[in-house]
C-alpha cells in the first residue's frame, strides 16, 4: 500500500512538472511557481476535508508538505533543464556520448531525489494519521491526481479552442 501512495503521488507531480514544462515560453517561471502553489494549496485544503484531520495533525503535516513540495519543484526545474540539455546534446553533430552519459546520469540522480522526497512525505504520513486516515489518503491520492488531470485537458481544449 505505502508503494501504491508512492506511485501516485509521483506520477501526480510528476504530470504537473511535465505539464508546466511544456507550456508554452510565453508562460514566466514565477507564473509556473504561482501556479504550482495554487495547486499545493489546493491539495492542502482538499487533503484535510477528505482526511478529517485535526487541527494537530494539519500543524504535523503541513509544514514538510509544504517544505517538501518546494524542494521538489526546485528538483523538477532542474530536470527540465537536464532534459532540454540531453535533448540538444543528443541532435549535436557529432554526438558527444560523454555529454550524453553525464546528462543521464544527472537526470538519474534528480529521478532518484525525487523519490526520496515522497519517502520522506511518506513517512511523515505514516507517522501522523490514523489506519483509516491512511487509506482515505491513497484514495484521496488517486482522485486528486485524476481530477486535476481532467481539469488541465479540459483547460487545454478550451485554449486550444482560443
Amino acid at each position: 500500500m505505502k508503494a501504491d501512495r508512492i506511485v501516485v503521488f509521483v506520477l501526480a507531480v510528476l504530470f504537473l512538472g511535465a505539464w508546466a514544462e511544456a507550456r508554452p515560453s510565453q508562460a514566466d517561471p514565477q507564473a509556473r511557481a504561482r501556479l504550482r502553489e495554487n495547486i499545493n494549496t489546493l491539495m492542502l485544503l482538499r487533503m484535510t476535508e477528505a482526511l478529517s484531520l485535526t487541527e494537530e495533525q494539519t500543524a504535523k503535516l503541513f509544514p514538510p508538505l509544504t517544505r517538501i513540495e518546494k524542494e521538489k519543484a526546485d528538483l523538477q526545474r532542474r530536470m527540465g533543464i537536464e532534459v532540454r540539455g540531453l535533448r540538444a546534446a543528443l541532435q549535436s553533430e557529432p554526438v558527444r556520448e560523454p555529454d550524453v552519459l553525464s546528462a543521464v546520469k544527472r537526470i538519474r540522480e534528480l529521478r532518484q531525489s525525487l523519490r526520496e522526497k515522497d519517502e520522506e512525505f511518506d513517512a511523515v504520513v505514516e507517522a501522523n494519521l490514523t489506519p483509516v486516515q491512511k487509506g482515505k489518503y491513497v484514495i484521496f491520492l488517486v482522485d486528486f491526481a485524476r481530477g486535476l488531470g481532467e481539469k488541465l485537458n479540459r483547460a487545454r481544449q478550451i485554449r486550444g479552442k482560443n
